[in-house]
């Protein structure tokens, strides 16, 4: 079980994003606290992936302010993304999580890490494959593969199912299952309301760039508070 004391929550307060004249996120005040997956959905361009991306310091915001454990985003460690269209290396399975290793500075027996976690995906034996010859589902769990590599506290997974079939989602939802049991927090973004049903403890619904709603995920899709939640999880929420 990992520690979750040191990088979570994390607390993004009034959060402004701007992209030149178009404001993505606006005055956002939001919480993930330690547990069980946190899921973001909303409709395209409610600013899912924009939350992901400033939590891992990818983006910096226009204003607000952005901590981890009460520290500045910049102090964060252990942190890991996987997008819905994973960049595979031309090279191995093997090569591509001893990459991922090396990059994050893992100093464990790496030939183990390796083996280790390709098991934990359901990849044993693809070892010595190319990694981009793999299929689709298969590149989702090798990248899951390379995050868990690093050994991160938190995992971002920004619609890693979204070019799946359902065989291949089912898989991975498996292993996102998984992960989330070992105590690595799931912060992830979904269009998909069935995933969110399945996956989340709780739920943030975004839109336009604001959060409607936070709250256990049971309560939200069994008793919505905002019209908004209720119009988006009946599928009426036109933007």
């Amino acid at each position: 079980m990992h520690d979750q004391s040191s990088d979570l929550p994390i607390v993004f307060s009034r959060v402004w994003l701007d992209a030149g004249s178009v404001t993505i996120l606006k005055a956002l005040s939001l919480t993930i606290e330690p547990g069980p997956p946190t899921v973001l959905v909303g409709p395209n361009g409610s600013g899912k992936s924009s939350v992901l991306h400033l939590a891992m310091g990818l983006m910096r915001p226009s204003r607000g302010s952005i901590s981890w454990g009460g520290h500045p985003i910049e102090e964060a460690h252990r942190l890991a993304i996987v997008f819905q269209r994973p960049v595979m290396l031309r090279r191995s399975v093997a090569a591509n999580v001893l990459f991922a290793l090396r990059a994050s500075g893992n100093t464990s027996d790496r030939r183990e890490t390796v083996r280790t976690v390709l098991k934990r995906v359901g990849l044993a034996g693809f070892e010595d494959r190319p990694a981009r010859r793999l299929s689709g589902g298969e590149q989702q769990r090798l990248a899951l593969a390379r995050a868990l590599a690093t050994d991160p506290q938190v995992l971002f997974l920004d619609e890693p199912t979204a070019s799946l079939d359902p065989a291949a989602t089912k898989g991975v939802e498996e292993i996102v299952q998984s992960i989330a049991g070992s105590g690595v927090k799931i912060v992830m973004a979904t269009h998909d309301l069935g995933q969110a049903r399945r996956l989340a403890g709780d739920v943030v619904l975004l839109v336009h760039g604001k959060v409607m709603e936070h709250a256990p995920a049971a309560t939200l899709f069994a008793n919505p508070q905002s019209r908004e939640a209720a119009a988006f999880l009946r599928g009426d929420l036109v933007l």
